[in-house]
């Protein structure tokens, strides 16, 4: 039996206020039945769109429900926790910087990291704060149960979002709000309670722009709204565990870990975001720290790390997902794309590398600079590290 929710507005307010106090800046609620983008979800996996990313087909009938979540679900509550974009301003604070490695000269050449990236591992940020709501949530209303969730259970976070009145669904996927963008990470509770639910946002505000479709540099948008994963950036520098296919690796450019490109031109993040109606003072205090020194990194220099040294250098970061093998092999590339001879020396240290997909990738990189043209001293001197 679920226990009945005294008062159930009043106590949706308070959970608002104390979701506010933790950071999260969007907030709203969905009745907890089939998700709406299941049969599209299943289309989507079906069109090979998911990649290596078989976890997704394991679970693939779980995300049909939110009940594979919680068993007697009654509502889902939707979070959003802003980051900073790199394009706003937005940052909320710096954090100790990593200890440095630079055992070879280094050059000009830096790599860049996707904005979710360039702070703490999102996931054990977010789980802390939704651990707290969720206790807080059940020693109100004894007997109920409360699980958050962020990236760790078989959801689909997007579409009960949408329907809690958070966004739409841009033509590059994202889920956008019209006062925030996109650049926001998607949190839920599953609770036993039956709290009063928001209007399901309907509709789309993006109109006839196709900035985001045709900004990508890998194609990745078969049409609007559909994103092939498997030639993504975010996909290719993070969930491949082998080597990138030859015909993409020019088009990942400088990216290093993870792609911002469709956000970043995305009109609904060009411009400053507005206040929301009733925003709790300090929300922007409490939001997601961001290390600066994360948002571009030296590929050479990650070029001489062992496995232990990158285990030490980015513990606790969303960037060790990749593990060593994968951000080893995407320094290669962003070189290949951008470096220039002083690179050469520790490319050559890496084709000797015990992993193959990292000396291939230097291999690779080798050349692609070898093939291209000696700068000018006038070159050498105009160089500056890129902006993320």
């Amino acid at each position: 039996m679920n226990p009945p929710s005294p008062d159930p507005e009043n106590l949706r307010s308070r959970l608002r206020t104390e979701a506010e106090r933790r950071g999260f800046t969007l907030f709203g609620v969905a009745p907890a039945t089939e998700a709406d983008g299941f049969g599209r979800f299943c289309d989507w996996l079906d069109r090979g769109f998911a990649g290596e990313m078989s976890y997704l087909h394991k679970y693939r009938e779980h995300r049909r429900h939110p009940a594979a979540v919680v068993e007697d679900v009654r509502s889902v509550v939707m979070l959003g926790l802003e980051y900073s974009s790199g394009i706003g301003g937005m940052g909320y604070g710096v954090s100790p910087s990593a200890e440095a490695h630079t055992p070879y000269p280094i050059p000009h050449t830096r790599g860049r990291v996707a904005a979710y990236a360039r702070g703490p591992d999102y996931h054990r940020f977010i789980w802390d704060r939704l651990n707290e709501l969720s206790a807080w949530l059940m020693a109100e209303v004894p007997g109920s149960y409360t699980h958050g969730t962020c990236d760790s259970a078989p959801l689909l976070e997007r579409d009960f979002a949408r329907r809690a009145g958070l966004g739409w669904f841009g033509k590059n996927t994202m889920l956008i709000h019209k006062r925030r963008g996109s650049f926001f990470f998607l949190a839920a509770l599953c609770t036993t309670l039956e709290l009063p639910a928001d209007e399901p946002h309907t509709g789309s505000h993006c109109g006839t722009c196709t900035a985001c479709l045709d900004a990508c540099p890998t194609h990745a948008f078969p049409a609007p709204g559909v994103l092939d994963a498997t030639r993504c950036i975010s996909y290719l520098t993070i969930e491949l565990r082998g080597s990138i296919p030859l015909e993409l690796r020019e088009s990942v450019g400088d990216w290093l870990f993870g792609c911002d490109v469709c956000q970043d031109v995305c009109p609904w993040n060009i411009r400053p975001p507005l206040p929301l109606a009733g925003e709790g003072l300090g929300v922007r205090g409490t939001g997601f720290p961001i290390a600066s020194e994360l948002a571009q990194l030296d590929p050479v220099e990650l070029l001489g790390l062992s496995k232990r040294d990158f285990e030490r250098r980015f513990a606790n970061t969303s960037l060790l997902r990749t593990r060593r093998t994968g951000l080893l092999r995407n320094a290669c590339i962003v070189l290949g794309n951008t470096g220039d001879e002083r690179a050469l020396p520790a490319l050559e240290r890496a084709t000797a590398d015990a992993d193959e997909v990292i000396a291939e990738a230097a291999a690779w990189a080798i050349g692609q600079i070898r093939q291209r043209p000696a700068p000018t001293p006038a070159d050498d001197q105009s160089k500056s590290p890129r902006g993320g």
